[in-house]
């Protein structure tokens, strides 16, 4: 919990934010000068960049966004410049930014190369999947806009919060493995490892990844299906024509085998919502915690 978090975990955390303030001060690409505070031109490239602007009140300097910036809603009626790591020069500038915010891997580099030569200022923001990784952002995207007292307050809001849905979620005493399947096509099962935003919010709500062999995402064959034995099975939910209803995933012959498809245990939660590490993970966290531990508890 928050109140008891070892020094050295603090200390690491802290040591991570001030060597990303040194990188800031000598390098171009993440260079925030005295003027960019007062920026009234921003466009955010990450969802949950977008979605601390609009928690530190701060949304009537935005001008566009990314494609992964889907929430609140109100970033609808914002210019929407591509995904963010298909990203063209002319989209971009095309708003006539003065600031620019980006999760680290945005690109292609060549686009973030043509928005260095047209002189606006850049900060990239680390994304870390993990409860200082919010933290982080909130204070860098504070900075970048000039508000930092008020991003320190949300900050200390946030990492409370997600403490707390930890400690609800460690009260069971239970860890249940779960399976983070991205997409199925053809039967074949694409799903997560470690290293992911999925093995991230999995860890936070107080279960273990059934898949630890590799880092990233993977088409499985039926055997390492099979071999996983996952207690659940954790999904987006896409709504689209080809997204697979839980019944359909749980009737694959591979998954049917597993504890998760024989009992009909697959969780399946918004993309942004689950998946964002934003303002928003403690809420996430709390939600995907009740579903895997309040089964479990009842076995």
């Amino acid at each position: 919990m928050n109140s008891h978090r070892p020094f050295a975990s603090y200390l690491a955390r802290r040591l991570s934010v001030c060597a990303f303030a040194l990188a800031i001060a000598i390098s171009p690409a993440l260079a925030v000068d005295q003027s960019s505070g007062n920026a009234t031109k921003v466009v955010t490239i990450g969802g949950s960049l977008t979605e601390i602007v609009f928690e530190l009140e701060q949304e009537h300097r935005l001008v566009a966004r990314d494609s992964t910036s889907q929430f609140p809603a109100d970033v609808a009626a914002l210019p929407d410049v591509g995904y963010m790591r298909a990203l063209s020069p002319e989209g971009v500038l095309s708003v006539d930014p003065d600031l620019i915010i980006a999760l680290v891997g945005a690109g292609p580099p060549e686009t973030i190369e043509v928005l260095k030569r047209a002189s606006v200022p850049i900060v990239f923001v680390p994304e870390t999947y993990d409860r200082d990784g919010v933290v982080d952002k909130i204070e860098i995207v504070g900075a970048a806009l000039g508000v930092s007292e008020v991003a320190a307050a949300m900050a200390e809001r946030v990492e409370a919060d997600i403490s707390a849905a930890q400690d609800i979620a460690a009260a069971s005493g239970r860890e249940p493995s779960v399976m983070f399947i991205l997409s199925v096509q053809d039967g074949r099962i694409m799903a997560s490892g470690t290293g992911t935003a999925a093995n991230g919010i999995i860890e936070l709500a107080g279960a273990r990844n059934a898949i630890t062999e590799y880092e990233g995402y993977r088409q499985l064959t039926d055997e390492a299906v099979i071999e996983a034995a996952p207690d659940f099975i954790l999904m987006m939910d896409r709504s689209g024509e080809h997204d697979p209803s839980p019944g359909e995933v749980a009737s694959i012959p591979a998954v049917a085998t597993t504890p998760a498809g024989a009992a009909d245990r697959i969780i399946r939660m918004n993309g942004s919502y689950l998946l964002g590490f934003g303002p928003r993970t403690a809420a996430a966290v709390r939600d995907l915690a009740e579903a895997l531990h309040a089964e479990t508890a009842s076995e």
